[in-house]
């Protein structure tokens, strides 16, 4: 019986001839040797994922978020767009991390939208605190990020099991209080950070230091995706995860360096 699989069904030696029509002829010395000697193929010619493959989607992502942010802060954009902005970004955020299709396009919907959010708060924190409070905030940013990295490849800290649950139940936590400090700006009650204080130093200062090692994680997920030979396309989730995880610790470290300027 012939097979129904187009592939084999296609070739000529699945024709049904009593048996297979393999080319049987025996390779000469030459040959051989060729084959053991030719190099075997790179991860991106097998279509697996790359650092490379995650530093260039990672830069096209922060090139739309900068984009974004550079309309929003020469657009003079109030809060209230910024934060339209943010919430519609926040969705798209979590469709893109929670779909098991890769969705580049929503990716960069979504570093466009949070970009705009982004400039606008910079904007607002730049006009209250003085204009060197967003590259003090950069500038803490790619430093937390370059201690992380080299302590992670150093091996000071790794990102084993029971850390990424404890870090994961952080994280959780510290989601629900931001939740709540709205709920209670909303209400009238004014935010925990109002006033400064220790209370508030610490606090924001929390936020810092779990930003920062959820970079831990990521780095991570890449390093494990590369190793296990994950396809190409998951370098856009890796990249994604990545955007998200700095921009949380951007505006993180913003809002300690407001606070430890003055008043919140």
């Amino acid at each position: 019986m012939e097979s129904k699989n187009p592939v084999f069904a296609n070739g000529s030696q699945w024709k049904r001839d009593g048996y297979a029509t393999f080319d049987v002829s025996t390779p000469s010395a030459d040959q051989l040797a060729g084959m053991y000697g030719a190099p075997s193929a790179s991860p991106a010619q097998m279509g697996r994922m790359t650092l490379d493959d995650v530093v260039v989607r990672t830069a096209s992502l922060f090139a739309v978020l900068l984009v974004g942010a550079g309309v929003a802060w020469l657009g003079g954009f109030g809060l209230l767009p910024a934060i339209g902005a943010g919430l519609v970004a926040m969705v798209l955020g979590i469709w893109a991390q929670a779909s098991r299709k890769v969705r580049p396009g929503v990716m960069f919907a979504y570093a466009a939208l949070e970009g705009v959010f982004v400039g606008a708060i910079s904007s607002w924190y730049s006009a209250v605190y003085g204009n060197g409070i967003v590259p003090s905030a950069v500038a803490g940013t790619l430093a937390a990020f370059a201690a992380m990295l080299a302590a992670y490849k150093v091996g000071v800290i790794r990102a084993t099991p029971k850390f990424a649950k404890v870090l994961l139940i952080a994280g959780l936590g510290y989601l629900v209080f931001g939740l709540v400090n709205v709920v209670l700006v909303l209400a009238g009650a004014g935010s925990v950070y109002a006033g400064g204080g220790i209370l508030a130093v610490g606090l924001s200062l929390f936020g810092v230091v779990l930003a920062s090692l959820f970079l831990v994680l990521d780095f991570d997920h890449i390093e494990r995706g590369i190793r296990n030979g994950v396809p190409q396309r998951e370098a856009w989730r890796a990249g994604f995860g990545l955007l998200v995880t700095l921009v949380w610790l951007y505006l993180e470290v913003l809002r300690l360096l407001a606070i430890l300027r003055g008043n919140d």
